[in-house]
């Protein structure tokens, strides 16, 4: 951080944060994981909110807590379990991570209560280790999001891309020194700062003019408000073309489990090629070009249904299960839109 920023953000940072407190136990949103400190709680919490609206990622919240109401419980269920109750909510690597880190904490022998021993969950990061820290055990731990780094970077007009290796010193430099270190108030100022970003700074239409902080909001003075943050374009998206043929045979349909290295492991899926037509003419054509958009990739899916009194011989690693038993498998979105063309 240049010495002016951080001049800026010392000249500030006490009234910065009151602010955000008051304003927080006025505007907070009350969710059910700020009810409890129970660190198995909060993290599930946490995993399942990593690139998840809250109003999509409560309901799956509320059914793994159902479910699985303790870490051990967690633990003890199969992939194939977690995977099925994880369903539509994508990025299915968060589940099975989920998964792994739940049978850490049970050979652990309780869920670890350091910063240090959190991150070293598997699927945990900075901003997670933060906020399970923070919010679990009262450790003084700033928490950085796409939220705080919107209602930084236009608060005190830093200019740093935030997807940069000095872009991410900065804030955390800048998050720790804001947060405040006496009164215990670390947890609310964590949740506060985050439903500021979430509710008044957000990335479309901020709501600047009823803004507490917008007489001294650097953004707003210099009216740079819909530029910042920054954040460098280097994303480069593939396009794919799946086609998938829906084999039913007697009652019984073909279906494979993918494997590491790709989209979606460890999710069932109907027969695939990656092809730009399908290899059998006999098949019927049920929905052609359909767009699934992932962060990386597009996808273009064709679906075909292949109805046939003999079971063709596929590639390794498929099996045959009757087609009633399909939905207890967990299956990529996609399938499910391409399935919904079936009934």
């Amino acid at each position: 951080m240049k010495s002016e920023e951080f001049a800026t953000a010392r000249a500030y940072p006490e009234t910065f944060s009151l602010v955000l407190l008051e304003w927080f136990r006025e505007n907070g949103r009350q969710l059910p994981w700020r009810e409890t400190t129970d660190p198995y709680a909060i993290w599930l919490s946490e995993i399942i909110l990593q690139q998840t609206r809250i109003e999509q990622g409560r309901p799956y919240w509320e059914r793994f807590m159902s479910r699985w109401p303790r870490v051990e419980d967690l633990a003890a269920a199969t992939e194939d379990e977690v995977l099925r109750e994880w369903q539509g909510l994508g990025y299915y690597s968060r589940a099975r991570n989920l998964h792994f880190a739940a049978k850490q904490v049970v050979a652990l022998g309780h869920f670890p209560d350091t910063l240090e021993d959190i991150r070293k969950l598997k699927g945990v990061g900075d901003y997670t280790a933060a906020a399970i820290a923070s919010f679990a055990f009262g450790i003084p731990a700033a928490v950085v999001d796409g939220n705080v780094y919107r209602v930084l970077s236009r608060y005190f007009g830093i200019e740093t891309p935030i997807n940069t290796t000095e872009g991410k010193k900065v804030f955390a430099a800048l998050a720790e020194s804001l947060l405040p270190q006496k009164g215990g108030e670390g947890a609310s100022y964590n949740q506060a700062i985050m439903d500021f970003g979430a509710i008044q700074c957000t990335p479309q239409s901020p709501r600047c003019l009823i803004c507490p902080l917008m007489e001294s909001c650097e953004a707003l003075r210099s009216g740079r408000v819909g530029e910042l943050p920054v954040k460098l374009k280097t994303l480069k998206i593939r396009e794919r073309h799946f086609v998938y043929t829906y084999i039913r045979c007697k009652g019984c349909i073909a279906i494979h489990r993918r494997g590491p290295g790709d989209i979606w492991q460890g999710l069932w899926e109907p027969f695939i090629s990656e092809e730009s037509r399908v290899k059998s003419e006999e098949s019927l054509l049920i929905r052609k070009k359909v767009r699934h958009v992932l962060t990386h990739q597009v996808i273009m899916a064709d679906f075909y249904l292949l109805e046939t009194e003999e079971r063709p011989v596929l590639p390794d690693g498929y099996i045959w299960i009757p087609e009633a038993d399909f939905d207890d498998y967990a299956k990529p979105r996609l399938v499910e839109i391409l399935m919904e063309s079936l009934s």
